[in-house]
């Protein structure tokens, strides 16, 4: 197992040097879920939040969420995004939206951050505009499904579902 490359010898914080690593594309695909009530979905299907078009605003949160990474997240090194794209899937059944977030740069470190950021981004967003009828709702299964590039080459996560997805 690699050490831990935030810490320096001395076990203190720092942020990777990846001066010379060569610059590669890289891609990542991150997901999440926020479940609610069956009639905060109806609200959110029916386009009849309060505060607007529910989907198109988080999209774009997501969008932003990637874009502020490394003001959020203190050892990212700030990222020139190529390319971010925001797929949303809704479950009726389960009164759920699936978020699914691709991050793409060509540089010296991955964008993984990016892309789990953005998915956090665009379900606080969700989260925000229908808290007025359901603080209840649950984000879950935040987590990266895919990256590419880099040393390490290709990741993919183990498939325990069949939702749709980016693809790197």
């Amino acid at each position: 197992m690699n050490p831990l490359t935030h810490f320096n010898a001395a076990g203190q914080a720092h942020m990777v040097d990846v001066g010379d690593k060569p610059e590669t594309r890289r891609v990542a695909v991150a997901t999440g879920h926020i479940t609610m009530l069956p009639a905060t979905f109806a609200l959110l299907q029916g386009g009849n939040a309060k505060k607007g078009d529910v989907i198109g605003i988080a999209r774009l949160a997501a969008i932003q969420g990637t874009k502020q990474t490394a003001n959020l997240i203190p050892l990212c090194h700030p990222l020139a995004l190529t390319r971010v794209n925001v797929d949303f899937s809704v479950d009726e059944a389960l009164s759920r939206v699936d978020i699914f977030v691709t991050s793409e740069t060509v540089g010296r470190t991955g964008v993984e951050m990016e892309a789990l950021s953005g998915v956090m981004a665009g379900l606080l967003t969700v989260y925000d505009m229908l808290k007025a009828v359901d603080r209840g709702m649950q984000i879950d299964g935040v987590r990266l499904l895919e990256k590419q590039g880099g040393k390490s080459g290709h990741w993919q996560a183990d498939s325990d579902n069949s939702a749709p997805r980016g693809q790197c």
